[in-house]
């Protein structure tokens, strides 16, 4: 992939445009979304694509975060990192083809009932295990395409919106909505703005990856605060109450602000979001398997390739699981999603700042001034974000549980099949004792 595919991978691995804002405006109205969407890029996007950038950049290897982590902190806690990555991967990998149902049901309601619903967001993962069989270069390309897609409804939706804002006043901008939460603002703000890691896994499969990565990380982060501010602001201004905002409320404000028309490119749109994101997205996770598998962490099995460079069986492997938690609700995606994320991102902090202590001759084409304080001073925000994650989830149920508790059982799973994957990977490099007659 070159800059501009890396780009917008980039960029639906983490947002796919303003689709997932809907609920942020519900629970805190349109002032306090703005400010939301305004400042967290500062304390969150900002710190963690400034640290891919350096260690994508300095280590360039297939399988990214998980790579950092092992060389930074050892086997274990590399086995640690991949496995609350691909964990989390499985409650977040599903929001993207429920979004896609969500927004057919808008056009065709019959077409998502039931089970029908279900079909619909399992053709979503095999289409696109289909489309990374055809490699990295292809799913890069394909962003770019989706990119200019998806948004050319909104750059209508927000042109007629401020057409109306200067014919007809201020809106409804301050206005309170009725069933405030600001902690779950919080938590939605914080997953739409996440995921800036996922584009270094695939750091073999770029062009001058030192280059690259750093610009793709600063350009992302740019476009992504910017499609999402500009549509908020512009329906706000136009006049839609922040209380009729839930997800794939869009489509509502196109019809109202434009036209049915536009409302159905809205719709449109919500549907490539949905397979927008998860394409990058697995060929992001799909990755991390082949990097184990390398380690001897997975069986070689992992690192079979087909003729485009695709590991074939990590695809497959990956979208099967993905597809059991499909039935999950949209909150209980979120949350548990956050708690694994936010973990594994701490560890990559962590990897960051213990990288720049024991290899400080390390070549960084890309390096953010300010020496050791400076790598642990980006890391102080997204982690005190994380701790807030952590505390709006305290009451959500997983499964029956607490979120916390499975996910604490989630870590301590992995701390059991790592044991289990070196036991086994020390038996078969043992020699077998001669049998003595």
């Amino acid at each position: 992939m070159r800059l501009l595919p890396l780009i917008g991978a980039t960029y639906f691995m983490v947002a796919g445009g303003p689709y997932g804002l809907e609920d942020i405006i519900g629970k805190a109205g349109y002032g306090r979304a703005l400010l939301l969407l305004a400042i967290i890029p500062f304390l969150w996007s900002l710190p963690t694509s400034l640290m891919v950038g350096e260690l994508a950049s300095a280590i360039p290897e297939e399988g990214g975060y998980y790579v950092w982590v092992r060389r930074a902190l050892g086997r274990f806690w590399g086995f640690q990192e991949a496995w609350l990555s691909l964990a989390a991967s499985v409650f977040d990998m599903a929001l993207y083809p429920v979004t896609f149902v969500l927004y057919l049901s808008r056009v065709a309601p019959s077409w998502t009932e039931g089970y029908r619903g279900t079909l619909w967001a399992l053709a979503v993962i095999v289409g696109c295990a289909l489309w990374n069989l055809k490699g990295a270069k292809s799913v890069g390309e394909g962003s770019v395409a989706m990119f200019c897609l998806l948004l050319s409804p909104f750059v209508v939706l927000v042109a007629v919106a401020l057409w109306r804002w200067h014919g007809q006043g201020a809106g409804v901008m301050l206005h309170p909505v009725t069933h405030a939460d600001m902690g779950g603002a919080v938590s939605v703000a914080l997953w739409n703005y996440m995921g800036w890691d996922n584009a270094s896994t695939v750091a073999q499969e770029v062009d001058n990856p030192q280059r690259n990565y750093p610009l793709a990380m600063l350009g992302s982060v740019t476009l992504v605060a910017i499609t999402y501010i500009l549509p908020l602001a512009a329906v706000g201004l136009a006049g839609i109450a922040a209380d009729q905002f839930s997800t794939g409320a869009w489509t509502d404000a196109a019809r109202t602000i434009v036209g049915p028309a536009l409302g159905l490119a809205v719709v449109l749109g919500g549907m490539i979001n949905g397979a927008g994101m998860f394409n990058p997205l697995m060929m992001s996770y799909t990755r991390v398997p082949y990097a184990m598998a390398e380690d001897g962490l997975l069986p070689r099995l992992f690192l079979r390739e087909n003729r485009r460079g695709a590991p074939w069986i990590s695809i497959l492997f990956c979208a099967a699981i993905w597809a059991l938690a499909l039935r999950f609700s949209f909150e209980r995606l979120i949350s548990i999603d956050l708690v694994l994320y936010g973990a594994a991102l701490l560890l990559e902090f962590v990897a960051f700042i213990v990288l720049r202590h024991r290899e400080p001759a390390l070549a960084r084409p890309f390096c953010l001034p300010g020496g050791m304080a400076g790598a642990i001073a980006i890391g102080i925000c997204p982690a005190l974000l994380i701790a807030f994650a952590l505390w709006t989830a305290r009451s959500e149920q997983v499964l029956g549980l607490p979120a916390l508790v499975f996910a604490a059982l989630v870590g301590v799973a992995g701390a059991l099949v790592y044991a289990v994957a070196e036991f086994v990977r020390r038996k078969a490099k043992t020699p077998s004792m001669p049998v003595m007659s």
